[in-house]
This record gives C-alpha cells, sequence and structure tokens, in this order.
C-alpha cells in the first residue's frame, strides 16, 4: 500500500472560456503551482508581519530608517544591474489594462514603455484575468489587432513599446484557481502565466520578462520577489539575471526602505517609480487615526506639497546613487474635446514633468496617449540625446524622517466640494470595477482603485476627526446615488452603496476595499455555481 501524498496541482475552478486553453496548459498551471508550492507559506507569513507592523504603528511606534540595515545604506560600493535591453531610455512610460484596445494604442502611442497593469487598472474578474495573459501572448507574437463594433481596426505598428507587466499585490488571491485546498496568490498567478508564456518569446526578440511589483512594504517583500524570479528562471533554463523588476514606492514603509529594496533586487533591479497615488493612500491608512496626518481635498495635495517633495527626491537620489532609474509619477488627465480645458489640463501635466525632470527623474508615467507627446517634449529637452540622466546623483538632498512624514505642514479640513468629490468618484469608480472596469474617465481624469481607494479613506478619516458630519456624508451619499442611477440605469446600486458603506463608513477601515468586494461580487467558480 503506497503511503506517497497525493500530487498537488493548480485546479481550474472556473468555467472554460474562448481560447482559455492556450493559457491554462498543464505545464504552465503546474510552473504556477511550483511557485505557490515554494513561496505560498512565506508570502502568508509576510502578510501577517504587515499587519502586525500596521497595529504598532497605530499605538505609536515611531517610523524611522532601519538601523538594522544601515550597513546596506552606508556602503556605497554596491550597485544594481546596468538597465536591460528596451529599458534604457525610459522617458515616457504608459500605463493601462492589459485588453486589446488599450494595448494596441499603448503600444503604438510613441511611449517607451508600456506598463500592463493587472492591478490598479484591472477589475480582477477571470475574463479580464486570462484575457489580459492572451493579449500579452498576442502582443509579444505581434499579431495582435482589435476592431470596434463599428468596424475600426487597431493594428501594431513596426516602433513598440517594451512591455512591462504589472502583477497584483501579494495581498490579492486568485479564487478561479485553487493549490492544495486553498486559493492561489494573485501576484504569482500574473507573473507565472506571463514569465511562463512570454519570457523565452520576449528573449528571442531582443528584450526580456519586465515586471513592476506594487504595494512592497519592506525590503522583505522584495526579497521574496528576488527569489521568485530565481526559481522561475532556474525551471525555465533562463540565465539568472535576466528578469527586471521596477518596484514601485507606493507605501509609506517602503519609502523608508528604498536602499534596502533595491539591494535586494539588485540583479534583477531596473529602478524605483513615485507611486504617488497609493502613497497617500497608505500614509492615510497608516496614520489616519491621528490629526497631524489630516489632509485636505486630494486636488490640494500636489507633488510639492513639503512630504511629498521629500519622498520624491530621496527616490531620485536613491537610485541615482546605485545606478538605476528613477521614474516619475502618473500625469492622469485625460484630453478634452473643450480646446481650452484640453490647453489648461496640458499645462498642468507639463508643469508637473518640468518638476520631474528638473529633480532629476529619468521618465514619467502618463495614463493617456494623448499625454506621451507633452511628456517627451519635457524630458527631451533635459535629456537630449542622453538615455537618462544617473549622473545626477543628487547628494545634496539629504532627507530625513521627520520630512517624509511633515503632513502637518498641509493638513487642514475638507472643502465641501472636495467631500462631494470624493463620494462621487468613489461610487462611480466602485460602479465601473463592479461590472469590469479597472480604469474610468472620471471629471477629467483617468480613475482606478488607488484613486478610488484615496477617496474613500479620506471619508472615514474626515468622519473619524469629525471635520465633516455623517449625516452630511449620508445626504451625499444619497444624492450621488441617486444621480449615478440617473447615468446608468443598470447600475447596481445597492452593491455600490453596500461597497461603499462598508469601506469608507465603518468603524474600522478596511485595508483594501478589493479583497472582499472581489470575493463577494466578481468570483464566478463551478463550485459556486453548482
Amino acid at each position: 500500500m503506497s503511503t506517497s501524498a497525493p500530487p498537488r496541482h493548480v485546479r481550474v475552478l472556473a468555467a472554460p472560456g474562448d481560447r482559455h486553453d492556450e493559457i491554462l496548459t498543464p505545464s504552465a498551471l503546474d510552473f504556477v503551482g511550483r511557485l505557490v508550492d515554494a513561496f505560498g507559506e512565506r508570502r502568508l507569513w509576510l502578510l501577517k508581519e504587515r499587519r502586525r507592523r500596521a497595529i504598532r504603528l497605530a499605538t505609536g511606534m515611531p517610523l524611522d530608517f532601519p538601523i538594522t540595515t544601515s550597513a546596506v545604506r552606508s556602503d556605497l560600493a554596491w550597485q544594481v544591474a546596468p538597465p536591460a535591453p528596451g529599458l534604457t531610455d525610459r522617458r515616457v512610460e504608459i500605463t493601462g489594462p492589459p485588453d486589446r484596445r488599450m494595448a494596441v494604442n499603448a503600444l503604438n502611442s510613441g511611449a517607451r514603455v508600456w506598463m500592463a497593469d493587472f492591478e490598479d487598472a484591472t477589475s480582477p474578474t477571470w475574463e479580464n484575468v486570462i484575457g489580459g495573459q492572451l493579449t500579452l501572448l498576442d502582443a509579444v507574437e505581434r499579431r495582435l489587432d482589435f476592431t470596434t463594433p463599428e468596424g475600426k481596426e487597431y493594428r501594431l505598428g513596426e516602433d513598440l513599446a517594451t512591455i512591462v507587466v504589472r502583477p497584483r499585490g501579494w495581498h490579492l488571491e486568485e479564487r478561479h484557481l485553487e493549490f492544495d485546498g486553498g486559493p492561489v496568490p494573485a501576484s504569482l498567478v500574473d507573473f507565472g502565466l506571463y514569465f511562463f508564456h512570454c519570457a523565452r518569446r520576449q528573449i528571442d526578440a531582443g528584450l526580456g520578462p519586465y515586471f513592476y511589483l506594487p504595494k512592497l512594504e519592506n525590503a522583505y517583500e522584495a526579497r521574496l520577489w528576488n527569489d521568485v524570479f530565481v526559481l522561475a528562471q532556474e525551471l525555465l533554463g533562463i540565465p539568472r539575471g535576466t528578469v527586471r523588476a521596477t518596484v514601485l514606492i507606493e507605501t509609506i514603509t517602503a519609502a523608508f526602505e528604498m536602499e534596502e529594496i533595491l539591494y535586494e533586487l539588485r540583479e534583477h533591479s531596473a529602478g524605483l517609480n513615485a507611486g504617488r497615488w497609493d502613497y497617500l493612500f497608505s500614509l492615510i491608512k497608516t496614520f489616519g487615526h491621528r490629526t497631524d496626518f489630516l489632509l485636505p481635498d486630494r486636488a490640494k495635495v500636489t507633488m510639492s506639497a513639503p512630504f511629498m517633495r521629500a519622498y520624491t527626491e530621496l527616490l531620485v537620489r536613491t537610485c541615482h546613487r546605485r545606478g538605476t532609474h528613477a521614474i516619475g509619477g502618473m500625469a492622469a488627465h485625460v484630453p478634452s474635446k473643450d480646446p481650452e480645458a484640453n490647453a489648461a489640463a496640458l499645462a498642468k501635466v507639463r508643469l508637473d514633468k518640468e518638476r520631474e525632470a528638473e529633480d532629476g527623474f529619468d521618465g514619467s508615467w502618463v495614463a493617456h496617449p494623448g499625454l506621451v507627446a507633452t511628456c517627451r517634449e519635457v524630458f527631451d529637452a533635459v535629456l537630449d540625446d542622453r538615455p537618462d540622466q544617473i549622473h545626477r546623483t543628487r547628494e545634496d538632498v539629504a532627507t530625513t524622517a521627520a520630512d517624509l512624514l511633515s503632513v502637518r505642514r498641509i493638513s487642514g479640513p475638507p472643502t465641501k466640494e472636495g467631500v462631494r468629490t470624493n463620494i462621487a468618484v468613489a461610487l462611480r469608480y466602485f460602479d465601473a470595477w463592479l461590472c469590469g472596469q479597472g480604469a474610468v474617465a472620471l471629471y477629467g481624469l483617468m480613475e482606478d482603485a488607488a484613486t478610488a481607494e484615496i477617496a474613500r479613506v479620506q471619508i472615514w478619516q474626515w468622519l473619524r476627526h469629525r471635520v465633516i458630519d455623517r449625516e452630511t456624508v449620508l445626504r451625499i451619499l444619497e444624492d450621488e446615488l441617486a444621480a449615478l442611477g440617473a447615468e446608468h440605469p443598470w447600475t447596481a446600486v445597492d452593491k455600490v452603496r453596500e461597497l461603499f458603506e462598508e469601506s469608507a463608513l465603518a468603524t474600522e477601515l478596511p485595508s483594501f476595499f478589493t479583497p472582499s468586494a472581489y470575493e463577494r461580487h466578481l468570483v464566478r467558480t463551478s463550485e459556486q455555481r453548482a
């Protein structure tokens, strides 16, 4: 009688879809399973550490640069890997979900890099997750096209942006796949399926498998990603160091460990990015209980705010002293058909990008193809024919912990318009997200999960500190739900209301709105249907 353990495989719980068999092959699922088997428990331990640290910070533990890793910061000898093919010049990067139309437009946009976003810009329906993998496979094979219902055709041109994939964060799960009786970490699904199908193809094309890593909170989480890269390359026989990853510094705790994060990823590192919207969200979420971290309307928290300047200048200095790229934050404006409004929006984008270029950033993000030219013009003027300005090591920057936390210098109560805007944006984004759309143009801006998170945590913070009253919020909530129902009669108003109430009006602030909303509203497995 055999006593060997039964085989542990990834099991697909969702119904088959068009071309899904091209992505969900037995070999690909086995590859993902190998990653989960190796790193699943460690991921869970790191998530527990996140929660413990959050409690300590909420109960008064000071946040500072770690003493235990001071040797890493003081050692000037180490550098990260040199830029990889296709990532040497990153003066303009465009972001968006990996749907076919967006992919064609982004790849043809004139940007140097396209960040294919499975995270904040994608509502993680099963169709979006696997459809996004098919989009990437077709793009790498240069067979990607799209035809609108009106008959307009979109096809790839000759000079395409380099693909960089952003998988979902460590905190999220993919419940349409099961391993050893539990859901598969969403980050390993997005990374693993793309890596398995496209890594070798990208290498053969003279590029490589490149990634953006979201929501990291410390260097240990970066070390986990580095170990994932090492094993993935080993399993597929790809030389170690072929993977390149840019880390988004979009949590307040990661801002204190930028050098340590680069150090952990150094053979696979492609630099850091200033994830400005999630950074604000993280700051409020971490210190929202404190009155000295009370932020005004989101529109008033600009990148010229002292604590944001400290964060971005430290990022440039950190990257350049380690020989790697510093990438600026998102320009989220959506071009308008109104010439005056459009000119005003582009002027704001230009000013923002000029500040980044002058500070030493090597490139920046835009959310719409219509902003590529403006961003490129600004960085062309500074870079000329050089691919970067890494030589500017910004030794003049000396950022302290107090600088990163100097929120009180711009703190203040919200305006009535700010309260209404946050509620309106959150509700409309939640509606779109529940319907499978993760990036939404609202009031002239491209909103994604990060900006929706800011909107709902600001409402929570303002209520907690009683700078707005609950009756006012509830009255505006009813007004905006009625307006949303009039705009979109098919809207599931009750679901949108429920999501807003539990994520913005609860006594305890949920860390993210996405996990529970995903589990309740987007998971459609065969077992649930049965």
